[in-house]
């Protein structure tokens, strides 16, 4: 029998991140790639697209072929390398002194890389549960794959138990991180000569008294809010990062916009903060907008909201990334993952991953190698564990 070739981890890596996964662009060659990959060890797959089809999920079964068992989640795409001044082509993997350089080698095709490169003994193991390999698109814009990806797993009665999303964690496991909620606020006020200022509504000054008012906040929650050790800093946040508005200085602007976001640990709610800061709108800004034009006020679209994970310490999954990585503590962070999202859909999830946080979304992003020989450690430990009776 012709044995079929075995390429390491760091091969496989060689070869993902030569594909430019960008968000922005399609990832479907390098799902292709995945997926011949796969075929050549007789592994079943799915796949689910976003609803453009230029981008797909790919989720894998070994073992018994049905819900249940423990998944291992990746996802491919990555951000822009655009205005980074790079040593070497970030699309060509670059080893120097026990680091392995290029795009996405730390966040987060490092983890997929080994994950793919444990198919082999995966497929060899007796597995009384099944292993699922979940690798996601646009987790870098708005976890968008993710979410098509647990509506398919309710659909079809494919869904894990349990689920390890491998983010760069140093192979500590992570049991907490913040939730997201950003929101572009759009402000409608009237034109006018800038002369004659109380015949128009000025929208750059309505939207710096909401600016101001959420700085005010800011500072409130770290003052005032709820606290949880661990995560850094220990409360939520609020912030606005990007203003836009007006044309020329002579001209009242009629329109600005702004988008914010807010962090929240787990147990506060952005959508009741929003609330209170749509409550300030209207009774402190939109009052004297409307005394002037009654079609002038603020339009709030949420871009993109990010569940939080919260799982106990003690949780058996815990304490089984514990043991297969040989950790002794665990963390929290302020980033978000796909962890909340399928925390959230039912499947206890944790954070447990090669690399630094640190090293991602910056030019020259790499993993150590010794980072990549640990997680592949890890996943056949984990592996280990479906051979054994829950």
């Amino acid at each position: 029998m012709l044995e079929i070739a075995r390429p390491s981890t760091t091969d496989i890596l060689e070869t993902l991140v030569s594909f430019d996964t960008t968000s922005r662009n399609s990832n479907l060659e390098l799902i292709d790639w995945i997926a011949r990959y796969l075929d050549r060890h007789g592994v079943s797959h799915r796949r689910t697209h976003d609803q453009s089809g230029a981008k797909a999920n790919l989720h894998a079964i070994i073992g018994p072929q049905l819900g249940g068992g423990l998944a291992l989640s990746g996802h491919v795409d990555t951000v822009p390398v655009d205005g980074q001044s790079w040593s070497s082509d970030p699309f060509k993997l670059r080893a120097h002194d026990g680091r392995l350089y290029a795009r996405g080698a730390a966040d987060m095709k490092g983890f997929v890389a080994s994950c793919l490169a444990a198919v082999p003994d995966l497929v060899a193991a007796p597995l009384l549960r099944p292993v699922h390999l979940f690798i996601s698109f646009d987790e870098e814009v708005d976890c968008g794959g993710a979410r098509v990806l647990v509506r398919d797993l309710e659909e079809n009665g494919l869904k894990p138990d349990l689920c390890i999303v491998g983010e760069p964690s140093s192979m500590k496991p992570i049991i907490a991180h913040k939730g997201r909620l950003s929101v572009r606020v759009t402000v409608r006020g009237r034109a006018g000569h800038s002369s004659q200022p109380a015949l128009g509504v000025n929208a750059v000054h309505a939207a710096g008294e909401a600016i101001g008012w959420i700085a005010a906040e800011s500072r409130r929650l770290a003052r005032e809010g709820r606290q949880e050790a661990g995560f850094e800093p220990p409360h939520s946040t609020i912030h606005a990062g990007l203003l836009a508005g007006g044309a020329i200085l002579n001209i009242i602007p009629e329109c600005c916009v702004f988008e914010m976001e807010w962090r929240t640990i787990p147990g506060d709610d952005a959508e009741v903060e929003l609330r209170r800061l749509r409550d300030h709108v209207e009774d402190r800004i939109e009052r004297w907008m409307h005394a002037v034009d009654p079609s002038t006020g603020f339009a709030f679209e949420i871009l993109d909201e990010l569940l939080p994970l919260s799982i106990e310490s003690n949780d058996p999954l815990v304490d089984l990334v514990k043991q297969a990585s040989g950790a002794n503590e665990h963390g929290k962070v302020s980033y978000g993952t796909e962890a909340g999202l399928y925390q959230h859909a039912g499947i206890t999830s944790v954070v447990c991953g090669p690399g630094d946080i640190a090293q991602a979304h910056q030019a020259d992003e790499w993993i150590a190698a010794d980072q990549l020989d640990a997680c592949d450690a890890f996943i056949r430990r984990i592996a280990a564990s479906m051979t054994r009776r829950a």
